[in-house]
């Protein structure tokens, strides 16, 4: 048998990392948990330093994004594979964490053996996903690919980002997207850092670059 997976857990709630902790100490010989954090700012810093095998990352971390930790932990530390732990079995949170350059996506439900099995798979450099999902991410793939969806869809936007961006490329401010979707512009804002972040631009007139330059809204 070869060395344990030396894991980082990074969760925001200390009842998810100390359930995790005990259910990965039954696989010792296995697995090692090195370290854990909260905070992407503390995450950051431990991966940094203690160089695991794989980060066990939830999506969401209180106000942070959990995909842009993953990117910016697979770019300073790309020997270390990040592994999503979340409640949200939805496929478009897979498609976003594979992007952003995950190793896996695993939903909170998974049981002991099952999740070590899996980290084991990640560190030898697969790519895993929950079974539960697999299948219908298939299904989807399939059909992103027939354009079955919205404008932008195989981009990973919602279909309200892709609305937003549409009225984006018909010119009008953001006071005006709030009016015509009745969001507020805070909420218009959110949607507009999401949207950028999956088209990989900084700025309005990027965004409505790659939409004309793909012909996202003909």
């Amino acid at each position: 048998m070869g060395a344990p997976v030396r894991v980082v857990l990074v969760d925001d709630h200390e009842m998810i990392l100390a359930g995790l902790q005990a259910m990965l100490a039954g696989f010792a010989g296995r697995v090692r948990v090195v370290g854990q954090a909260g905070t992407g700012e503390e995450a950051t810093r431990l991966v940094t330093t203690l160089r695991p095998d794989v980060v066990l990352l939830d999506v969401r971390l209180g106000p942070e994004s959990g995909l842009d930790l993953c990117r910016l932990l697979t770019g300073r530390v790309p020997e270390a594979r990040v592994v999503f732990l979340s409640v949200y079995d939805d496929e478009q949170y897979v498609f976003e964490a594979l992007r952003a350059g995950a190793g896996g996506y695993l939903l909170k439900r998974v049981d002991g053996p099952e999740l070590v099995r899996r980290l084991e798979e990640v560190a030898q450099g697969e790519t895993v996903v929950d079974p539960t999902l697999a299948g219908r991410m298939a299904v989807t793939a399939a059909r992103l690919t027939r354009g079955e969806f919205w404008p932008g869809a195989n981009r990973g936007l919602t279909q309200r980002e892709s609305e937003v961006l549409s009225l984006l490329v018909g010119g009008l401010s953001n006071k005006a997207i709030a009016a015509r979707l009745v969001l507020s512009e805070e909420t218009v804002k959110s949607h507009l850092r999401a949207l950028y972040r999956k088209l990989e631009v900084t700025d309005r007139s990027a965004a409505i670059a790659v939409a004309l330059r793909e012909g996202l809204f003909r």
